[in-house]
């Protein structure tokens, strides 16, 4: 196994490390933001990882994540599109940005329940910007709670990880075509 230098002793533990020390070789497929839990999709083979790539650069995966968010979310389903890039000098957040570097992002949400003064939520992302789902909510004013990068209200008392949740992964079996659904049962 090869290990980057530039990468430190104290990332080794990752999805990948496992899949490789339990199945062998192991190939990346998508990834989820360090915070976030949930479903996350690893190959065993380079010609699934090929392929599976192929379906989420083709929009052929559909996602779904859960979240809680501060306050109440008024009306039961919605849109969010903002362009999206890196803030540089504040690496890793993302900002809204409409420059020539800004990438078009694009997230549906659906209330599922209020509680108390938060509201969960369904998010289905239609693109897979990095933050996106983090940014996106927290441009509406409803930010997800837990978030150390965008959640203004975040303390690290009262918060104790992020609530947001990769809940449901479905697409084309990458060999045998038939339609495969996961579900991660939500930890929050």
């Amino acid at each position: 196994m090869f290990v980057c230098a530039w990468k430190g002793a104290d990332k080794l533990d990752s999805i990948l490390h496992r899949a490789e020390q339990e199945f062998g070789k192991a190939f990346t497929i998508h990834r989820l933001d360090e915070a976030t839990s949930g479903l996350i999709l690893v190959a065993k083979t380079h010609e699934c990882q090929k392929r599976m790539n192929a379906y989420f650069r083709e929009r052929e995966v559909q996602k779904e994540y859960r979240a809680l968010l501060r306050g109440k979310l008024l009306g039961e389903r919605g849109e969010v599109r903002k362009p999206l890039r890196c803030d540089w000098p504040n690496r890793p957040r993302q900002i809204i940005c409409t420059d020539e570097w800004s990438k078009d992002s694009i997230t549906f949400w659906e209330k599922v329940a209020y509680e108390g003064n938060t509201t969960r939520v369904r998010l289905t992302p239609y693109t897979g910007r990095s933050h996106q789902l983090r940014v996106h909510m927290q441009s509406i004013g409803h930010s997800i709670i837990g978030d150390e990068f965008y959640d203004n209200q975040y303390s690290l008392e009262n918060d104790s990880r992020l609530l947001l949740h990769a809940y449901r992964l479905e697409f084309r079996h990458p060999f045998t075509k038939a339609w495969v659904a996961f579900v991660a049962a939500c930890p929050f």
